[in-house]
């Protein structure tokens, strides 16, 4: 116990083991049906639901069928499939716990990304495999194991107490691996079905397992892919190079141009509506126990850049970015091929922060890209979805209610922090008309979206429990309810 009287979890055996005058609400559950969790877990990771390739639609459907029969299972109602124009989100709810208690949606994602390179995978990728406490697989904390937690706590008091303390909707999408370009339709479409007070995603990490925290913040994204033809074939490097444009010339041309000395996206206005962090946010900012040497080892050595005058964690939740994921031109076999290429392709993600809007990011994106095109070159321009950034206030209650929740589990208060990854976050709460709270477990070196991803499971087991708590937290907290009904 800490000196606060705070219970403090630790792993004994696989079991897991609390140390207070009384457990907290799933503690039990959790002890006596451990391996059943992991071997639900398991049966669902191994469905392969790549979402962004085309030969994998059959099974993120069967990946969306499987989690609705665990809802089933578990005790939620009007199960059903929402359809997109391509793959399905699942929806499920139980609203017995009464008018006067808040009615929460949680919301998941059950597709994935790819998993290549499979060659750098130390297990395969769709076989969930314990190594010393960490669940290796796609998806395993991306995010079908943090949607799962919030199932299991469903099933745990649904089948202890009959009851739910909050009124409960899931919504779990199919799209959000590849920038979720149906969801917001999905949305509006079903706004009345999906009316809540708060809405909870697991889909966020912490700072690690010693010091927890709790994300409020999300950046957004525009992606681009910029296809190039400079002639109608490959050309011989001896007869034509030097006298006809290149390609690849102009592809990394082109790449140079997207940042300036300073690190600074240099495309014109990128920066014209960035909303600055506010004091209190600095203040907590620079509270954060962050550690460079960590980060950089999380990030497997990579040397520390970006724009000049902010700090690593600015960089990475606050400030809006510009970054070339992919690059490809000429021949790329073995020896060399001596050609001048005709074709290149750039693949361009940006990360946007509060009060940039993806719509406008793009027409800038064309309007610096255009004048770079030397007459003659073909392009073409494929857009890769568009995510808002979104922002949730510290002292709204739902979040105070979800940080006490993390501070009964872990032990010590979580620290909030801005994340910079991307999701349909502003979507929701802004068609929802509600605050979006983030109670993720994932750790910074879980490998999400790469090789060997995994879940460290007394994270997962610790996300269990603070699911429990928080549900009961915000039954009797008040201001979380919108209106009286």
């Amino acid at each position: 116990m800490t000196d606060n009287g705070l219970i403090v979890i630790v792993m004994i055996d696989g079991a897991l083991r609390s140390h207070h005058m009384s457990e907290l609400q799933l503690s039990e559950y959790i002890s006596s049906n451990r391996e059943k969790i992991i071997d639900r877990l398991s049966d669902w990771i191994a469905i392969p639901s790549i979402s962004c390739e085309p030969g994998r639609s059959g099974d993120v459907r069967r990946s969306a069928e499987w989690c609705a029969g665990q809802m089933s299972e578990a005790g939620l109602e009007n199960v059903h499939l929402i359809e997109t124009p391509l793959h399905p989100s699942v929806y499920g709810d139980w609203l017995h716990a009464g008018p006067e208690a808040p009615t929460v949606v949680v919301y998941g994602h059950h597709d994935v990304q790819p998993v290549d390179p499979e060659s750098d995978w130390d297990s395969p990728p769709f076989e969930a495999t314990d190594r010393e406490g960490q669940l290796f697989a796609r998806g395993s904390v991306d995010d079908k194991g943090q949607v799962l937690y919030h199932l299991e706590a469903v099933r745990a008091l649904l089948s202890r107490d009959g009851v739910l303390p909050v009124n409960i909707k899931f919504v779990i999408e199919g799209e959000e691996e590849f920038g979720s370009p149906n969801f917001e339709d999905l949305l509006i479409t079903n706004k009345e079905l999906l009316y809540c007070d708060a809405v909870i995603v697991s889909d966020t990490g912490m700072l690690s397992i010693s010091e927890p925290s709790m994300c409020i913040g999300m950046r957004g994204l525009a992606g681009f892919d910029v296809h190039i033809r400079s002639s109608s074939t490959d050309l011989h490097s001896g007869v034509f190079g030097g006298a006809v444009l290149n390609s690849s010339h102009l592809a990394a041309e082109i790449v140079a141009s997207l940042h300036d000395s300073n690190g600074r996206v240099a495309i014109p206005g990128f920066y014209d509506s960035v909303l600055e962090l506010s004091p209190e946010e600095r203040l907590a900012m620079e509270a954060l126990p962050f550690h460079e040497a960590d980060f950089r080892r999380a990030a497997g050595g990579a040397p520390l850049i970006g724009e000049t005058g902010r700090s690593t964690l600015e960089r990475t939740g606050s400030r809006p970015t510009a970054d070339v994921v992919g690059i490809t031109s000429g021949y790329s076999g073995v020896g060399v091929k001596t050609i001048v290429p005709s074709t290149a392709n750039i693949k361009i993600t940006f990360r946007l922060v509060p009060n940039q809007d993806p719509d406008q990011i793009a027409e800038l994106f064309h309007a610096w890209l255009r004048p770079l095109m030397p007459e003659g070159v073909e392009v073409e321009v494929w857009e890769e979805g568009r995510v808002s950034p979104a922002l949730t206030p510290i002292h709204h209650p739902a979040v105070q209610a979800a940080s006490r929740s993390i501070e009964k589990v872990w032990g010590k208060a979580p620290y909030f922090v801005r994340e910079g990854g991307s999701g349909p976050e502003e979507a929701l709460g802004r068609v929802l008309e509600a605050p979006v709270v983030f109670l993720g477990v994932g750790l910074p070196d879980d490998n999400i979206h790469a090789p060997n991803e995994r879940i460290v499971l007394e994270q997962f087991w610790r996300g269990l429990l603070a699911v429990g708590e928080l549900w009961f937290d915000m039954a009797q907290t008040p201001g979380i309810r919108k209106v009286t009904q």
